[in-house]
């Protein structure tokens, strides 16, 4: 698999609490540059952002992040008001404490609303995984399989762990068709990316990838 073939589905991002403008200003020149899927930045970003790259990329940003507990009427809400400030996709974090009280419905009913707000926008459900059994994991392939979400996501990149090969390959045994997933958190190498595609993922949110490119290119490679 050749580079461009990786960088074209990586959410190049940058979600760190200390991020700046010239910061998010150079990941969005670095993902045109490369013809990444996304750049994936935080939410009083995106409006910049967007008036900044146009429709030469696609904007995604983060809802709920990174615990999970905020009220469905406030996930809502951020959803709408990144869409309205010009995002592209949004990616939501679930609420971990509903899937270990055993209340997928409920779960399963804050992820259509989510989806609905989203509308035509693709929406990501984050189930961090390394918080959850393998049961619980499996359990919500089927609440984001029925939910009408895009895809399932790995990991917040916040938590004790992120993406793992093992999940990746899980995720692929139990979503139904229309759910594509993505692998986030930890993606050290282009060999873990390509690994990573391989078991299943269509999108892999990193900030390493391009990175590595760039060490590569400067180097000769």
């Amino acid at each position: 698999m050749d580079n461009k073939e990786i960088l074209s589905k990586v959410d190049h991002t940058l979600l760190t609490q200390t991020a700046t403008w010239a910061e998010i200003k150079q990941i969005c020149d670095d993902a045109v540059q490369y013809h990444t899927a996304s750049v994936c930045i935080p939410a009083s970003y995106v409006k910049r952002a967007k008036d900044y790259v146009g429709d030469k990329m696609a904007v995604c940003t983060v809802i709920g992040f990174p615990n999970g507990y905020s009220t469905t009427a406030v996930k809502i809400f951020e959803a709408k008001d990144a869409i309205k400030n010009g995002a592209d996709e949004i990616d939501m974090v679930i609420n971990i404490g509903y899937i270990k009280d055993g209340l997928y419905e409920l779960q399963l009913d804050e992820i259509k609303q989510v989806k609905a707000a989203c509308g035509t926008h693709v929406l990501k459900v984050i189930i961090e995984t390394c918080l959850l059994t393998d049961e619980e994991k499996i359990k919500m392939c089927g609440v984001v399989t029925d939910s009408g979400a895009d895809f399932i996501k790995t990991s917040t990149g916040f938590s004790t762990a992120g993406a793992t090969f093992d999940d990746v390959a899980l995720f692929a045994k139990h979503i139904g068709s229309n759910v594509r997933i993505k692998a986030a958190g930890g993606i050290q190498t282009l060999d873990d990316a390509e690994r990573f595609i391989s078991l299943g993922a269509s999108r892999l949110g990193t900030s390493r990838i391009i990175k590595i490119i760039k060490n590569e290119e400067a180097r000769g490679y």
